[in-house]
This record gives C-alpha cells, sequence and structure tokens, in this order.
C-alpha cells in the first residue's frame, strides 16, 4: 500500500505568495497544502491536524513567523519548519536558528528550491515520527467515558501522530439505545483518527473475573500499548472500579498506566499528573458533541467541560488541563534520547512527584 501523500501548513499573508507556495508543494511535490493568513490561523490548524511540514513567512500580521515557533513547537515538536521571507538579515536568521526552524530561504526561491528542501523536510518529520510514535490504548467501561475523562489528552496524541485505540466495553444500555451509542461512540473515535474496539459486556454488571480480564488482554497483546489510560480506583460507579481492577491485572506488563477522571469520581481522587492541553479543548468538546443521546447531562456541558479543564491548571502554569492518577511511569532514559527526548525530560516524567506538568508523550 503506497504512503500517504505529505501534508504541508503555508503561513503567509500575501495571497500571491501563499499560491507560489502552495502550486509548487501540490502540482510538483505532490503534497496536500493548507493555508493559513494569520499566526492563530496556524496554530489552530495545527491543533486540529498532524501536517508534515510549515512553510511561514517572517513578516505577518499580528505576531511573525518568528515570534509563534515556541508554540508551534509545544503543539508539534516533531514538525518541520521552514521559513521563507524577503527580508533577510542576520538577526532574522540567528532567531530562526535559535526557535529551531528546520531551514531558512530567502525570496526570491525557486519553484524547484521549495519542493526539493521541503520533501526533504516533511520525509524527515514522518521517519521522526515513526521512530517516536507511541502506541496509546485508552479503557472505558461505557461510551464517552474515554472521551470525557481525556478526550484533549487523546487530541494532543493524535496532533504527535501518536496510534490511539479505544477500548470500550459495553454498549451503554442504561444510557439509552446501544445502536446509538455505538455509532457515537465511533464518531467521536473518528475525530482523533483512534479505531474503537466496542465490545458488548452488560452495563452495570462488569466483572474482572467474568471475562473483562480477558478481553483486556486480548486487546493489549493486539495492541502492544506503549501506555494505557483507563478508569481510577477513586469512584463512585462499580463499572469504573471493575475496569480499573481489570486493567491492573491485564495491564501488568504496559510500560505506562494512567487513571483520568469521571463525574462519577470522589473526593479522594488525587491526580499527580497535570497534562497541558491548552488548544485541544476545542476537539475533545467535537468528540463529546458525537454523543447526542447524552447532551442533557450536566457534565457534557461545553462551559462545564472548559471549567473543569481550567479548574485543574490551577496546578499548573497551562490555561487547560486534564488531571491523572499514575499507576506507574516508565521510561527508558535512552531510548528517549533516541527519540529527542531530553534525559531530563524523561527524568520528569519518570520520576515527577505530585503537581508535575506533562506532556502526554
Amino acid at each position: 500500500m503506497s504512503e500517504e501523500p505529505f501534508r504541508a501548513l503555508v503561513l503567509e499573508d500575501d495571497r500571491d505568495a501563499a499560491e507560489f507556495n502552495r502550486i509548487a508543494l501540490e502540482r510538483y511535490g505532490g503534497m496536500v497544502v493548507d493555508v493559513a493568513g494569520t499566526a492563530d490561523e496556524a496554530l489552530a490548524a495545527l491543533r486540529s491536524r498532524s501536517y508534515d511540514l510549515l512553510v511561514s513567512d517572517i513578516a505577518l500580521p499580528g505576531r511573525s513567523g518568528l515570534q509563534i515557533l515556541p508554540e508551534v513547537r509545544a503543539i508539534d515538536p516533531a514538525l518541520s519548519v521552514m521559513i521563507i521571507t524577503a527580508y533577510p538579515t542576520f538577526s532574522h536568521a540567528v532567531e530562526a536558528l535559535r526557535e529551531s526552524a528546520d531551514e531558512f530561504l530567502v525570496k526570491p526561491v525557486t519553484a524547484s528550491q521549495v519542493v526539493e528542501r521541503a520533501t526533504e523536510l516533511a520525509q524527515r518529520t514522518r521517519d521522526g515520527r515513526r521512530a517516536s510514535r507511541q502506541r496509546v490504548l485508552a479503557v472505558g467501561a461505557h461510551p464517552d467515558d474515554v472521551e470525557i475523562g481525556i478526550g484533549a489528552t487523546l487530541a494532543v496524541h493524535a496532533a504527535a501522530g501518536d496510534e490511539l485505540v479505544i477500548l470500550t466495553l459495553s454498549g451503554g444500555a442504561v444510557g439509552g439505545n446501544t445502536d446509538s451509542r455505538r455509532s457515537e461512540a465511533a464518531q467521536a473515535a473518528a475525530v482523533v483518527g483512534a479505531r474503537l474496539v466496542h465490545l458488548n459486556f452488560p452495563d452495570t454488571m462488569l466483572d474482572p473475573a467474568s471475562g473483562v480480564i480477558t478481553a483486556i488482554e486480548e486487546t493489549i497483546a493486539e495492541t502492544h500499548p506503549d501506555r494505557i489510560y483507563t478508569h481510577g480506583v477513586h469512584d463512585r460507579h462499580q463499572d469504573h472500579r471493575a475496569v480499573h481492577q481489570a486493567v491492573q491485572i491485564a495491564a501488568r506488563q504496559v510500560p505506562s498506566l494512567w487513571c483520568f477522571q469521571s463525574p462519577s469520581s470522589t473526593v479522594d481522587f488525587a491526580p499527580n499528573r497535570f497534562v497541558a492541553v491548552d488548544g485541544f479543548v476545542d476537539i475533545k468538546l467535537r468528540m463529546l458533541a458525537a454523543f447526542a443521546s447524552q447532551s442533557h447531562r450536566e457534565y457534557m456541558q461545553p462551559d462545564v467541560v472548559r471549567a473543569t479543564a481550567r479548574y485543574w491548571a490551577r496546578f499548573s502554569p497551562a490555561h487547560e488541563v486534564e488531571p491523572l492518577e499514575t499507576v506507574r511511569a516508565t521510561e527508558n532514559l535512552t531510548e528517549a534520547s533516541v527519540r529527542g527526548v531530553t534525559p531530563q525530560a524523561a527524568r520528569t516524567e519518570a520520576g515527577a512527584g505530585h503537581g508535575d506538568l506533562v506532556d502526554p508523550r
């Protein structure tokens, strides 16, 4: 099967220049190209989908192409960035290098120059993602459990190019028609490109010893996850506690395991990981909107979802956060360095204490 074409984002406010880059990359580079005219438009696009390359001008209305590079790197550390500018100065070049631009071209440039370097950089991005891609499994008792708990975190993983699988163990019959809820779950998973595994254990009667452990083990054996997200033990709902217990046993060989908060979590829920999800809550809301049958519930309301993310942000410098309880967080420091994660960052995730802000990767 042939590989998908590279996807590039062109950030350029001059229509003629934007069109030149778009035509060059599409016609001669075979790429799929989106165009943004402002820094905010580009950042929104980067949060909504994964790109192989950002081609940016420097002079833009509002913030410049160089000023947003730290945010670009925070959203997608693997993304290659090519700066094309008509204003070559030594200070611009130094700033571009300091902010980790991968290429700095000075206009006028030919289409062949743009395409040749863009293709090299896009391939570098894709190769880097293959080397660092993580396999993520999120396990929930009912449709919408995972999305409520870590929808924005999954969106961050999706933006980083990670492989996502959502395992939902019941059809959610107590909450509505199971066919409708299955369809809603599939729509929600599609928002972040996750593969949905939807089983049919009886709602409100999940029992770890009645096949639930085996079902989770089978999914783990198939997907080989690097990390798992699931329900926490501090929860009033019996199904949530049952799933937590079952995952603890089934995932005993999985390196990293975290528990998310649900609407039925008790006051004993004590997170010690806070995932920065600035800009990704909108994607979470799109996932939740797929569950039309549950739209009447208070915890599905956008203002409540946003308020919850802002509430947990008081433990971090981020504006929006999703909280997690750590069961275990294993990191191979040598492998982390190979993936481009510094040993210092790896130690932070492997050994950080209560109240730490971490990237979900």
